[in-house]
């Protein structure tokens, strides 16, 4: 990993930690319009549609137009979702960063440079629910710096300061359509403890899986 420094969150960082953000977002946009294209009830309503149509009309274009339509109200579902999430995460920690994680007890966030380019972002902090876990947050690499390594030194960054910090473990949220995600994390040690589904109605509609992944920093440093 020669030339990549991971280093604390300075405010000359801001823009670029958002476009990493937007962008690293953004690119789950195709993924989660298949993930919905895949759930029964969706196909379900594709097929009763085109039938119903195909049955009243007795011609193939304004089913083939009326599916097409839906198709494409599907997709800017996904994308109204998604465009919500990144909305609501710049208004609120992303906001304002030094204030959220470096002025806060227990929290930081870091960034990983090349060549004086921001190119990966990572964060953690309390967990609301679990007094003794940090949660992992905002993990994000340019798509054009992956492969080498710096995502796993991100998550290496964060455990190593929750060890330092005394908590006993890290854990971390990622959704159904992460797959990258999610093999990075079980590389690393994490192990899926929870499933559920979003309670916001779109994502019910969507069937959006969220999953807890936890590392157990007690094991992992008896495995050392």
């Amino acid at each position: 990993m020669a030339g990549i420094q991971i280093r604390k969150y300075c405010d000359d960082d801001n823009e670029a930690v958002k476009e990493i953000f937007t962008l690293g977002m953004s690119e789950h946009v195709p993924s989660s319009f298949m993930h919905i294209l895949k759930q029964p009830p969706t196909q379900m309503v594709l097929m009763c549609m085109f039938c119903a149509l195909m049955t009243s009309s007795k011609s193939f274009l304004l089913p083939i137009l009326a599916v097409t339509l839906l198709l494409a109200a599907f997709r800017q579902l996904v994308v109204y979702m998604f465009n919500k999430y990144i909305d609501t995460s710049l208004r609120k920690d992303l906001n304002n960063i030094s204030e959220t994680y470096l002025r806060q007890k227990d929290s930081c966030f870091w960034v990983a440079e090349i060549d004086g380019r921001v190119v990966g972002t990572v964060a953690c902090l309390p967990n609301e629910n679990v007094p003794d876990c940090l949660e992992l947050k905002r993990m994000s690499v340019r798509r054009s710096h992956r492969g080498m390594g710096i995502a796993k030194a991100l998550c290496r960054t964060v455990a190593d300061f929750t060890r330092d910090k005394g908590y006993a473990s890290v854990v971390l949220f990622t959704s159904v359509v992460q797959t990258d995600a999610q093999k990075l994390y079980e590389h690393m040690g994490y192990e899926k403890i929870r499933e559920f589904v979003v309670p916001e109605l779109v994502a019910k509609i969507m069937n959006f899986t969220l999953f807890e992944y936890r590392l157990d920093l007690q094991r992992d440093k008896k495995r050392d």
